[in-house]
């Protein structure tokens, strides 16, 4: 299992970012839906979770498939979907994210937010993060892929026109105010021989790639949520969902079955031969070392039957 712990700052206080969180997560979900590949809100409602109390529980499906690396794409189904399901207990959240056919796959992701710079080193009242785990992202001049860069999002040109707040400038986080931190403790998990470290590093850099565009939008734009009341933001999350869910489902209709080329599989895969393996990208302890006695005794199985 590889964690690591997150701290994003904005200029924004924990209250405002309440409605500009689901403003943002909505809009965001939406303009990245497309193509049969997107999110799918399941559900969203009240319920009350059994250690926390009260709070809002939402399930999605996240279809991927053309955002995998090359070497995972050996083992997963042409069309697949993650499951997120998120407990949002404002200021505290708590989401994970599995996959059906992959048991040994999981993300925990727990979030607390404050009205600090990034000060906490306890924020979760257990265990200290080690610092060598903690990873301070800057909104303002870390790097995005560059398919989702934006004038309009670039920080260093933002300005506010109903908070006065911007542009962002070098060395912000020191006197910048408001300010605000989301801290976010991260952990990833897939035991699978030959994949794991390979497999949580990818999550990892990804993860911090969504963390940096959303937070991004969530100040850039501040001007399209900022006075609205939790009642507006969640009919505006409803609208905004209904319209994501239809352009997931239209894209896949449209899509037809997949190319011969390429099967689902109804079955699992048993890998046993090392020529197999190694075409996967597999290195087993018998293959680097011959006298070692490390070498699984059982297939390894990839169950690819999403539910």
């Amino acid at each position: 299992m590889l964690m690591k712990e997150y701290r994003i700052c904005m200029p924004l206080t924990v209250d405002e970012y309440r409605i500009g969180q689901l403003y943002m997560i909505s809009k965001h979900s939406c303009e990245q839906s497309s193509g049969g590949e997107g999110v799918e809100v399941v559900r969203n409602e009240s319920d009350i979770h059994p250690q926390h109390g009260v709070g809002q529980l939402t399930e999605k499906r996240i279809y991927l498939s053309s955002k995998l690396p090359s070497w995972a794409k050996a083992f997963v189904p042409r069309f697949f979907y993650v499951t997120e399901k998120a407990w949002n207990l404002y200021p505290y959240t708590i989401t994970g994210v599995y996959v059906s056919f992959l048991p040994k796959f999981c993300i925990r992701i727990e979030t607390r937010y404050e009205n600090n710079n990034g000060s906490n080193n306890n924020v979760f009242g257990d265990i200290p993060t080690p610092p060598e785990n903690v990873s301070f992202l800057d909104i303002l001049s870390d790097p995005i892929p560059d398919r989702h860069y934006k004038d309009s999002e670039d920080l260093s040109l933002w300005q506010s026109s109903k908070t006065g707040r911007g542009p962002l400038e070098k060395s912000w986080r020191d006197d910048c105010q408001p300010i605000m931190c989301s801290y976010k403790r991260v952990q990833c998990s897939f035991e699978v021989y030959g994949f794991q470290t390979r497999t949580e590093e990818f999550i990892h850099r990804n993860i911090q790639d969504i963390l940096l565009v959303g937070h991004r939008q969530a100040v850039a734009w501040i001007d399209e949520w900022h006075g609205m009341s939790l009642e507006e933001v969640r009919e505006y999350e409803r609208a905004m969902q209904e319209k994501t869910n239809g352009k997931v489902k239209s894209s896949q209709s449209n899509t037809g079955p997949p190319p011969a080329s390429r099967p689902t599989f109804s079955r699992s895969i048993s890998v046993t031969d090392e020529r197999s393996l190694k075409k996967m990208g597999v290195m087993t302890a018998a293959m680097s070392d011959p006298s070692s006695s490390s070498l699984p005794q059982s297939p390894i199985r990839l169950n690819s039957t999403p539910e």
